[in-house]
């Protein structure tokens, strides 16, 4: 069982990663290139490119940037996840069995939910 100084350890390290991935959806939000015509970041006065290739370049940026914002948010949800279950004094059980996470599992990712056998089990079945 986790002491109290653990999980508030694991809480304030929580804290700093929900800051940061805030930060992460915040910034591929308030991204420039979605907010101007993709010409405007060519430099093409047209909408037809005279160089498909930095249509092609824009569109790959873009499409990067969305999964970077879909990663930041799927983490915030985990943490948001993890800080319900110190809350909820279910923090470092299984989800699945209510059996405790190893704390050295916890170290290396916070916001687990599940011991990495039963992580096994689901994937071989």
């Amino acid at each position: 069982m986790l002491t109290d100084k653990q999980i508030q350890n694991f809480k304030e390290q929580l804290l700093e990663m929900k800051k940061e991935a805030e930060a992460d959806m915040e910034q591929y939000r308030e991204d420039p290139a979605k907010e101007n015509y993709a010409n405007d970041e060519t430099g093409e006065i047209s909408s037809v490119a005279d160089h498909p290739a930095n249509l092609g370049t824009d569109q790959h940026e873009r499409a990067k940037e969305q999964t970077f914002y879909e990663q930041a948010r799927e983490k915030l949800m985990e943490v948001n996840d993890a800080l319900d279950r110190i809350e909820n004094g279910k923090y470092g059980l299984s989800e699945k069995s209510g059996e405790p996470i190893p704390v050295e599992r916890l170290e290396a990712m916070p916001t687990a939910r599940f011991r990495v056998d039963e992580i096994d089990e689901q994937n071989n079945h």
